[in-house]
């Protein structure tokens, strides 16, 4: 296999951040090693799709980022209110620092407002499309990703997307976020290797939640275990369905190794506090959960001391965040680094690969690629597979008890 080392990519005398970064990270492909500008927050990193726009405002005019050859489009809701409004920004500024740390990239970002909706989307991707672009990044909500989906594939043109909704993905359509399917097999399959394998589970009653709930059932049942007691919940009704799983995890001799908890912030806290309430001890039954944990406030809870949760390893994104809060004055959400990895991976495959760089055996090669959150790959069928680490609080912190893997073995 022949080898693209840093040098190939970057010039020595780029900025030394950037040429450090570049020596120790590496995209991936079958026909080299390609080495992009990768390094490594919304606290809730998963739930994305729940940040629909507060109210319709008027479309955000058009920019672009740099003056290169290639011309990409960059589709976010920039006019949408509230959190995803703040997300898009986020993104935005994460695909211009990629732009501004990559040595002499040969793309043009197209950055669209698709105002949060499907005919925001459709429209945005059908301007960029008559533009020129080559690639689609973004949407971020699932129906805007299914209507950019649908202008780009009657294009020709692939989507690299930032929705959570598996179902949003499809061939020519990939998804680069965090997916809440990957974190639960992850902590299941840990948590199996260390002989926990009788299971509860509260279950919010949101769509995270059942996205969530659907993956445990596989992953239990994957990996040889079985599922004692599963409740739904909502914040109402969350110390009434923590007091029936604590009939199966609380007293001297629990009937459960571990409960799983797929939930975030204040409700997941609640939660937290009515399972150690009703006599659940995180010392004799494990608390489980996934990426949407990863937070400090979460760090200090008692009822989750012990607990363990799949999510990328942290280092890239510390990292990241220092950079991007050095350019902007401010902290990106926990989701920009997609925006940054895909400008980067665009980037680079434009370096490297000639008229076949947004093809779909090079955008699905197996061996994957190396960002700001670890190794990753997209499937065939647009979905991706993610290096994961897994986290156990510890008094205030989250500590790595299995890292991230530094590459995807075959079949995942």
């Amino acid at each position: 296999m022949t080898r693209f080392l840093a040098r190939n990519l970057a010039r020595p005398d780029a900025a030394p951040s950037l040429w450090r970064r570049l020596k120790q990270a590496a995209l991936v492909l079958a026909t080299g090693a390609l080495v992009a500008s990768c390094s490594g927050g919304l606290s809730n990193m998963t739930g994305t799709d729940g940040l629909a726009p507060e109210s319709a405002a008027p479309s955000v005019p058009g920019t672009t980022i740099g003056t290169g050859n290639v011309k990409v489009a960059l589709l976010l809701p920039l006019s949408a209110g509230g959190q995803a409004g703040a997300a898009a920004i986020s993104l935005r500024n994460a695909a211009e620092l990629a732009m501004s740390e990559f040595s002499e990239p040969d793309i043009q970002i197209l950055v669209k407002d698709d105002r949060g909706t499907a005919d925001g989307a459709r429209a945005a991707a059908q301007a960029a499309i008559s533009e020129g672009a080559e690639l689609i990044l973004g949407p971020l909500f699932a129906d805007a990703v299914r209507a950019a989906g649908q202008v780009a594939r009657g294009a020709g043109r692939p989507v690299i997307a930032f929705s959570t909704d598996a179902g949003a993905a499809a061939p020519g359509v990939y998804l680069l976020s965090f997916m809440p399917e990957s974190e639960v097999e992850r902590v299941v399959a840990y948590a199996a290797r260390q002989g926990q394998r009788s299971f509860a589970a509260l279950i919010p009653n949101t769509a995270y939640g059942r996205v969530a709930q659907a993956a445990f059932q596989t992953a239990v049942a994957r990996n040889g275990g079985r599922i004692v007691a599963m409740e739904t919940f909502d914040r109402a009704s969350a110390a009434a369905q923590a007091a029936k799983i604590a009939a199966v995890a609380g007293g001297a001799s629990p009937q459960v190794n571990a409960v799983f908890i797929p939930d975030s912030g204040d409700s997941l806290i609640a939660v937290a506090q009515a399972l150690q309430g009703a006599g659940v001890d995180p010392q004799k039954v494990r608390m489980l959960g996934t990426g949407v944990w990863n937070e400090a406030r979460v760090f200090s809870q008692a009822g989750l001391q012990g607990g363990w949760f799949a999510a990328p390893e942290t280092a890239g994104f510390n990292a990241f965040a220092q950079r991007y809060r050095a350019k902007y004055g401010s902290d990106p959400t926990r989701i920009a680094t997609l925006g940054y990895d895909a400008v980067s991976l665009a980037a680079a495959l434009v370096r490297t690969q000639g008229q076949q760089r947004f093809s779909e055996p090079v955008l699905t090669n197996a061996s994957g690629f190396a960002g700001a959150d670890g190794v990753f790959r997209f499937n065939p069928n647009g979905t991706n597979e993610r290096g994961l680490a897994v986290l156990e609080i510890r008094n205030g912190t989250a500590a790595s008890v299995s890292p991230a893997p530094r590459q995807l073995g075959a079949g995942g």
